[in-house]
């Protein structure tokens, strides 16, 4: 492949690219961080404009053992533009993405 179609296929990748990932949500004049339990995200934020449970998790614990796990999906938004996706994981913050309201 030519390498300027390359560099387009990148671009158009890029640009196409929906939601960007962080590790902390400022929520009011507060922030939450990445490993955040779910009350502490409600304490620090309120309840979420959206709430889906996604389905469950396999993961290994601390002590070696295999654990199922909830994973959840709580939206806040829109705030100045801007929708945010809080995942968790067994009842921890896993990841959070924003997105541009449209």
């Amino acid at each position: 492949m030519p390498r300027f179609s390359l560099f387009a296929l990148f671009v158009a990748l890029l640009a196409s690219e929906p939601a960007s990932a962080s590790s902390t949500f400022r929520c009011n004049s507060r922030l939450v961080s990445l490993e955040a339990s779910t009350a502490q995200v409600r304490e620090r934020c309120g309840e979420p404009s959206s709430r889906a449970m996604i389905g469950y998790k396999e993961v290994v614990d601390e002590y070696g053992y295999l654990q199922e796990v909830v994973v959840e999906e709580w939206g806040y938004g829109p705030s100045h533009g801007m929708y945010h996706y809080l995942r968790f994981e067994g009842n921890r913050l896993h990841s959070i993405d924003s997105q541009r309201a449209n």
